[in-house]
């Protein structure tokens, strides 16, 4: 394996998206053709969901497993260099998650986490697409709706 440069872990860092990332444009494609509208980056709301359904008052995250620390996800992983660094900033990610995620459902809006990896599964195996949208949508349906 090729070493790098110091700068290069910086440049990498710096080119990651958190808009409109791959996982999440295809979530988004896969809710519309099932009917779903809804608004994207959210700011009103604690979190700025990455997808809001108002209809039905869902609020939902697509998160990535590094940056948001997906338990036991081959993707999670505490870069070795800079080690408390990495560990301070994604725990306090973690931590911000869970404070959103509390106000969000204290406002009566029920919310959907939907990890990276699980995406990128469903992207590779298309059998699988139709039947995890069909999970979501059902649980979507499912949550009771406010007037």
């Amino acid at each position: 394996m090729k070493k790098s440069k110091p700068m290069t872990r910086s440049e990498n860092m710096a080119r990651v998206k958190n808009k409109n990332t791959q996982p999440e444009v295809y979530l988004r494609k896969l809710l519309w053709h099932r009917g779903f509208r809804y608004r994207l980056n959210y700011k009103s709301l604690p979190g700025s969901p990455d997808i809001y359904i108002p209809k039905y008052k869902v609020a939902i995250f697509v998160n990535g497993c590094f940056w948001h620390m997906h338990e036991n996800c081959r993707y999670a992983s505490i870069p070795k260099n800079n080690h408390d660094f990495w560990k301070n900033k994604l725990e306090g990610n973690v931590q911000r998650d869970k404070q959103n995620y509390i106000r969000l459902e204290s406002m009566g809006i029920n919310v959907i986490v939907v990890w990276g990896c699980e995406i990128k599964q469903m992207m590779k195996d298309k059998i699988i697409e139709k039947e995890k949208t069909d999970n979501l949508a059902n649980h979507i349906l499912s949550t009771p709706k406010f007037k």
